[in-house]
């Protein structure tokens, strides 16, 4: 299996690479979740990184969470659903 890179915008990489997961992924395919923060474009940019990360792994399932907007964080509950269902989740930002 191929590595995955994790990008921290707001992390000096010597951070970055010092995260460490309590999750492994299984042999099968990858649960990945979806945080959209609602910006404009924000749906198309994350729709693009889906569909690499399609083409590179095999991904089971993708969920989808939605901030009503984006100056408010995402609430618990959302960030709850998001643990419960993905192996990993992915957030970006677009104007």
């Amino acid at each position: 299996m191929g590595k995955i890179f994790l990008v921290v915008p707001d992390a000096p990489i010597e951070d970055v690479v010092q995260l460490k997961s309590n999750r492994t992924l299984s042999s099968g395919g990858i649960r990945l979740g979806i945080l959209d923060n609602s910006k404009a474009n924000a749906d198309h940019l994350l729709n693009l990184i889906i569909e690499g990360v399609k083409k590179e792994y095999k991904v089971d399932s993708v969920v989808i969470k939605r901030k009503p907007t984006s100056s408010r964080p995402a609430t618990d509950q959302v960030l709850d659903e998001l643990a419960k269902e993905a192996d990993l989740v992915i957030s970006a930002m677009a104007d």
